[in-house]
């Protein structure tokens, strides 16, 4: 389904330095706020809810980590793009954007649309949301598929039926926060 295009962000949003302004504890925002992955183009872009997800530093450089199971629509989009991005709303917007971006496809509907948000490309290319607070916009460096031969506690694969996820790492090169 075609998805809503992308337009130019408003003037809110200001580069930030995600170190020092990203308010919060990246496992308690994740966890529990919740974020949006999004992959794609201006005019050809899929995201998702996330509630797993890393940040860190790996390679001398300053990562982020999306986790994407295979049958996920945003998979196709992750697995193409150059740069990936993970969108945080905050908690007033939880429950209806991440309710239509984590249980309905983009296959079938406009999320977009039916979320009432309203989809934003960076200087990067990467796509964010108008609404959201703040954007972590990363370039991919590496890919793999987890395999459960080596799960070491017996009670990750319990949360499996042969779907497992295949993990992004990127480089960290914006962080995007609202004035």
């Amino acid at each position: 389904m075609k998805q809503t295009e992308a337009i130019a962000p408003s003037q809110e949003w200001r580069v930030a330095d995600i170190k020092s302004d990203f308010e919060g504890g990246f496992i308690d925002r994740v966890s529990k706020e919740w974020a949006l992955a999004t992959a794609g183009n201006a005019s050809d872009y899929n995201a998702m809810t996330i509630s797993w997800g890393l940040i860190g530093h790996l390679w001398e450089k300053p990562v982020a980590v999306c986790f994407v199971r295979p049958q996920r629509h945003t998979r196709i989009f992750t697995d193409k793009s150059a740069f990936f991005t993970l969108t945080f709303f905050g908690k007033d917007k939880k429950s209806k954007v991440h309710k239509i971006f984590g249980n309905e496809s983009g296959k079938d509907i406009d999320k977009a649309a039916k979320a009432g948000v309203t989809p934003i490309i960076f200087d990067e290319g990467a796509i964010g949301f108008e609404e959201a607070k703040e954007t972590i916009v990363c370039k991919k460096i590496y890919f793999d598929d987890f395999n459960p031969k080596n799960f070491l506690d017996s009670s990750i694969a319990a949360l499996y039926t042969d779907d497992y996820h295949r993990f992004y790492i990127g480089e960290i090169v914006k962080f995007y926060k609202k004035k």
